[in-house]
This record gives C-alpha cells, structure tokens and sequence, in this order.
C-alpha cells in the first residue's frame, strides 16, 4: 500500500509546486508575478437570470468626476460586464438634484457618481447630503488598505470606516439667532444610532473582521455621543465572537497616523467617519485609489472613498491625469454588490496588476500618467 502511494505523492508534491510557480498568488499570498490573480477554490454557481444586464445610474458630476467616471465607462465595455449606464448631467452648484435623476437611481437601485463641487457658504446646499437623506443612504463605507506595490509610510494597514451618513452635524439644521450669532444643530437618534452599529458588526462578521471600534466625543458631548456609544454597546453585545473598543477621537487621529495597524472596522457618528476615513486614506495611499460606497435599505451609490478633494483641481483636468483607480475599484464594489462577483474580481485583480507594476500612474502616486494611459493598461490586463 506505502509502494503503490509513493509515486502518486510525489505527482501531487510536482503538481503542487508546478501551480505555485504558474500563480504567484498562492506563493506567500503576495504579487510575485505581473498580473495579480488570486486562486478561487469555490465556483460561482448562478441562480436563473442572474447574467441579466442591470441598468445602473451614472452621473459623472464636476472637475475630474468624467474623466474617472469615463475611465469606468470604457472598462467595463472591454469587459463585457453585464451593466448598462443611463447618464444624467448633474452639478454642484445646481438647487437640487434634478426629478429624472432621483427617478432613475430610485428604478435602478444603484448609481455610480463622479465627485459633486459643493460652493462652500453661501447658503448653497450640499447635493451629496441631499442624495443620502433623499435615498436614506444610512451607511457609508470606505475601505483603507495598503495596494501591492504602492509604497506608504505604513504596512498592514486595511481599516473599514463606517459612518452614520444622514444626521449628525449634517442634519442641515442652522439658523441666524440674532445678527452675527448662528446656532447649527447636532442631531444624534438612537434609531440611527443603533441601525449603523448593527451595519458595521454585520459587516464584520460577514467579512471575518475580528474588531469594531466606536469613535466618539463622548467626554464632552455626553448626550449626543453618549447615546451613539449606548446604541454601540447594545448592540455589541449580540456578537461576542468580535471585539469591541471604543475611542475618542481627537486620540483616534493621532493613533491613526502613529500605528494604523491596530484598526480593523470602526463605526462613527456622521462628521467624525468623514475625518477619519481621510485620514485613514492618506496614510494608505491617498484618496485616489480608496473605494467607497453609500447604502441604504434600498438603494447604493458608488463614488470615490474618501472626500473628492481632487474634483476641482483645474490642472488635473487640462492635462487630464486624474487617478481613475478609486472609482474602478468602487465599480468593482458596485459590481459585486449586482452579484456579478466574477467581473468585479476580475476588474480588481486587473487594476491591482497595473498599481503592483508602476510603470503606469498618475501624479499623486508619483508618476506622470494620464487617465487614458492608466485606463488603457487596465484593459490591456482584462484581455
């Protein structure tokens, strides 16, 4: 029995080894080869109808926001993804966002979105908080992780921020008191509370994350942040197996930019999630290349991870090198969120293969790249 073994052990060691050079994947888990193609163990299985192309609602926005938005656009065309985009023109400074486009992401249930310049003062509304309370966009999540290949001042770096995306300080609530005195009101709901605390320790036990951390103000806002903290807790307690800690912010940043590698999910009230996922975003290369999404009970839109403090850089438009890697990976989010996990693997393992390489990159990620050149080697990985 051990004699008749031998030989077909040693096939298995040969077959083995034979496969770790062919897959640089599977070889210490990093990029040892020029395409990064990570080694599936389980097939796809299709329910009926699920290769059905889905309508998705595009709206390329201000200053770079085409040009990224295009970027996708031609992608997912070289890769015959199952998607087709209904494409609205809509713009920072409008009052409103327009009815048919409301309509449209409301049909659709997804939308992918260029940055929107919102004119800072002037009693000018923010398009972008529009769409979230509009949709009840409730969670926005960014993910931060070190891209193969890109070097930053941090390794191990992959933090998941969560954040309550409809009240807060973005409730929208001020008025003028008296001439020269403005009251802005900060506006913190258990219901809300509690319903993104239950997102973020889902996510985390959907996604084999091991620790949620709460940031909070709570030493001096001991209500508001007091009852987000309170929801936190409650909720915590329903999924022992995923530590909880909490943190206050100003010490969030400053552990942030110190040793990032201690963070895994962390969950926040509106304004502090959006400090924190860009900082998280500088440390681990940029808002450039960090996916994002808004999701609701019902409908998604995809769009740049952190603040799109690019969008209305006027130089990166006229010499049209805006970095498309953020949003190529927020569609590839987009794509697996339309259960199309195939194309959307595809796509990230391609635009991974580009980043690990460095012979093609845009200017914040020290190159001289343009939009079209990084696009094109993008497509020329699908092929």
């Amino acid at each position: 029995m051990a004699r008749r073994s031998l030989p077909i052990l040693k096939q298995l060691l040969q077959r083995s080894s034979s496969e770790s050079l062919l897959n640089p994947s599977i070889v210490g888990g990093g990029l040892l080869g020029t395409r990064y193609e990570p080694k599936r163990s389980v097939t796809y299985m299709p329910r009926p109808g699920d290769g059905t192309p889905r309508a998705v609602t595009l709206i390329p926005g201000d200053g770079i926001g085409p040009l990224v938005t295009g970027a996708v656009e031609q992608v997912m065309e070289a890769m015959h993804a199952p998607v087709f985009f209904e494409k609205f023109e809509v713009h920072g400074d409008m009052p409103k966002v327009p009815e048919e486009v409301m309509d449209s992401i409301k049909k659709n249930k997804v939308c992918l979105k260029g940055g929107l310049a919102t004119p800072v003062g002037g009693g000018v509304s923010s398009l972008n908080v529009e769409l979230r309370k509009e949709l009840d966009l409730f969670a926005s999540l960014v993910n931060c992780f070190n891209l193969p290949g890109l070097a930053t001042r941090h390794e191990n770096v992959d933090i998941v921020v969560i954040r309550e995306n409809t009240e807060g300080e973005y409730a929208g609530l001020e008025h003028e008191v008296v001439p020269g005195v403005v009251e802005s009101l900060k506006v913190i709901t258990k219901f809300c509370s509690e319903r993104i605390a239950k997102y973020a320790f889902e996510y985390a036990y959907l996604n084999n994350r091991k620790k949620v951390t709460a940031v909070h103000k709570a030493n001096i806002m001991k209500l508001a942040d007091g009852l987000f903290l309170e929801s936190c807790r409650e909720v915590a307690k329903k999924y022992p197996g995923i530590q909880y800690n909490e943190i206050i912010v100003d010490n969030c940043c400053m552990q942030l930019v110190s040793k990032p590698e201690q963070f895994d999910v962390m969950v926040t009230p509106n304004l502090y999630g959006n400090l924190v996922a860009n900082t998280a975003a500088g440390i681990a290369g940029g808002t450039g290349v960090m996916p994002g999404g808004n999701v609701g009970a019902d409908h998604a839109i995809f769009e740049q991870g952190a603040s799109a403090g690019n969008v209305g850089k006027i130089e990166l438009v006229e010499q049209k090198k805006a970095n498309p890697t953020a949003l190529l990976l927020s569609s590839a989010m987009m794509l697996r969120h339309l259960q199309f996990p195939s194309f959307a693997d595809r796509l990230e393992c391609a635009v991974m293969s580009v980043v690990s390489e460095g012979k093609y990159r845009t200017k914040d990620l020290g190159g001289t790249s343009t939009t079209q050149e990084v696009v094109d080697a993008v497509i020329d990985k699908l092929a």
